[in-house]
């Protein structure tokens, strides 16, 4: 990969701000329901690996912004 390959942050406030959040509750329950089904992800496959990575990833940012909306109530 080149260094002068634009990205984009996975993070980002403004297109973040944008994306629907879920009640509190749902994405608790797809919190603990993702990372049940990802604990069987074999250690050695990278891709299993990675995929487990995403999953639980968008799990996280949608159970944090479900609790930065309840603060802000």
């Amino acid at each position: 990969m080149s260094a002068d390959v634009r990205h984009e942050p996975l993070r980002d406030p403004e297109r973040d701000a944008e994306r629907w959040t879920p009640p509190l509750d749902f994405a608790v329950e797809r919190a603990r329901d993702t990372l049940a089904q990802q604990q069987a992800a074999n250690i050695y496959d990278n891709r299993a690996m990675l995929g487990a990575a995403v999953h639980l990833e968008i799990a996280l940012h949608d159970l944090l912004a479900a609790l930065d909306n309840k603060a802000d109530q």
